[in-house]
């Protein structure tokens, strides 16, 4: 099928481009400015309420839409619930709503677990999990989903919707970069004792998931949580991040309590929060439903993500 793709240059996008062409699919990328690549290019420039997508929908049988306004730690904005209400929700719902009049069968929306919470949660999360997010972000995210829903109700347009956790791989910024950056270091880390758990999806996984959202029938509809496997603790993580650079994962068991208080008094409690909270998902249903299973373990996405963070940090 002729699929248009947003986000065609980003992390995950650039992951799903090949995978899409070796199942067949004919990609037609949407982009901010022209650009080469192997895709038939589409300029729509920013993304928003005012967007006009007529040429970039012309022919096409789906939409997987992943370009977004992503979650930043320090945001300059004036306001930034309103900016990323502007691309995030207003912008899918234009694009939503131009692709169902051009006779789009399917759209594909690459959503996030924030749009479900924003902090740790002690049970994993699933699909009776009732969404209450706080930040900007996750609350545009969820509106996109629900105006999505809306949008698939009224028109007829099949419309299914991915909330990943936590995506590592090659390219990964944010979080993921800073803990390889550290345990690169190979001084000594007080994660130790962190008794968390934490899902994960490796990049590669995660776009083959999207590519089985897209092409089975009985994905319409539904909204899907995934995952590689078994949740991860920070310090497992650390280990299985030392072992893939090839570094010791020197692991000192300072108490968790200690650590909250000390993040407290020196006004990192975020990222403490962030080290330290328990955020799991139960992805059975893709699994049971679609048949889905991740390509690749986690050693192998580790592996992958070393190699280029070795070679990318000059």
């Amino acid at each position: 099928m002729r699929v248009l793709l947003t986000g065609a240059t980003g992390f995950v996008g650039r992951h799903t481009l090949p995978l899409l062409a070796a199942h067949g699919h004919r990609v037609r990328a949407a982009l901010r400015t022209a650009s080469e690549g192997p895709w038939e290019p589409a300029v729509v420039g920013d993304i928003g309420p005012g967007t006009d997508w007529t040429a970039a929908l012309a022919g096409v049988d789906a939409v997987i839409h992943m370009a977004a306004r992503v979650h930043v730690m320090r945001d300059t904005a004036a306001d930034p619930l309103a900016e990323f209400r502007r691309v995030n929700s207003a912008g899918t719902v234009r694009l939503a709503e131009q692709a169902a009049a051009a006779g789009v069968k399917r759209f594909v929306f690459l959503s996030s677990i924030k749009a479900m919470v924003d902090e740790s949660r002690p049970a994993p999360l699933d699909a009776a999990t009732a969404p209450d997010p706080h930040s900007p972000y996750g609350l545009s995210k969820l509106e996109a989903e629900r105006a999505l829903a809306e949008i698939a109700a009224r028109t007829g347009m099949e419309v299914a919707v991915i909330r990943p956790p936590l995506v590592y791989g090659p390219g990964a910024a944010g979080n993921m970069r800073a803990l390889l950056k550290l345990v690169a270091t190979g001084l000594p880390l007080p994660l130790g004792g962190i008794r968390n758990r934490r899902s994960l999806i490796y990049v590669g996984n995660l776009a083959d998931a999207v590519v089985t959202v897209l092409e089975h029938p009985d994905a319409a509809g539904q909204t899907f949580l995934v995952q590689d496997g078994e949740p991860l603790s920070t310090a497992d993580l650390v280990r299985a991040i030392a072992a893939a650079l090839d570094r010791p994962a020197r692991l000192i068991p300072v108490p968790q309590g200690l650590m909250a208080l000390a993040a407290a008094l020196t006004g990192t409690r975020a990222v403490f929060d962030r080290l330290a909270g328990t955020l799991t998902v139960d992805d059975g249903p893709i699994r049971n439903r679609l048949g889905w299973r991740p390509p690749h373990d986690l050693a192998t996405g580790l592996r992958a993500t070393a190699e280029w963070f070795k070679a990318t940090r000059g």
